[in-house]
């Protein structure tokens, strides 16, 4: 039986009987704690405007500003923000944006994803699929598009005995150049 939390306080989450535990974020990684008070404060104040609005008919100011702060701070010149509800709808979007983008770009058969095996990118059948995780994708196999997978870079469990770290770089390097040919 699964704790059941009562409350946050901070990187805490507090069980029903005041059993702190803390919080690592699991899959769904929160960077913000809980019980901010300017947080809350924040999420109060857009509520008493509105919960939602769909962002294929609406746009609201503090959906601009953020998207504009976010553009801001991304590097050279992406400058384009499309806002989701959570990793997996991301990951969903980022595997269709590159698709429509070979499909706009007169490349049809570029549709080939690579990913690293023992990667998370969500629940979703398309996050599954492109995620590397065996043990999850395999019940959903059957339902899962096709996606290449290569060595997680992780040079505690994956160098060899007497590999140097240039040497294990350049084998997964090459590793993928041959998945990509």
């Amino acid at each position: 039986v699964l704790p059941e939390v009562a409350r946050g306080e901070g990187p805490y989450l507090i069980d029903r009987a005041g059993k702190a535990y803390l919080d690592c974020g699991d899959a769904a990684v929160s960077c913000l704690g809980h019980s901010d008070a300017h947080v809350t404060a924040a999420i109060k104040a857009q509520l008493d405007q509105v919960a939602f609005a769909h962002t294929g008919f609406f746009t609201s100011a503090v959906a601009e500003d953020l998207a504009e702060r976010l553009a801001g701070l991304a590097p050279g010149d992406l400058n384009r923000v499309y806002f989701v509800s959570g990793g997996s709808e991301a990951m969903e979007a980022a595997l269709k944006l590159a698709r429509q983008y070979f499909l706009e770009i007169g490349q049809p058969e570029r549709r080939h994803v690579i990913a690293r095996r023992q990667s998370y990118h969500g629940n979703t059948l398309g996050a599954l699929a492109t995620g590397g995780n065996a043990w999850r994708r395999e019940p959903f196999a059957p339902m899962l598009i096709e996606m290449s997978h290569v060595s997680p870079c992780y040079a505690y469990r994956g160098q060899d005995a007497g590999e140097g770290a240039a040497a294990y770089g350049a084998r997964l390097a090459a590793e993928l150049e041959a998945e990509i040919i």
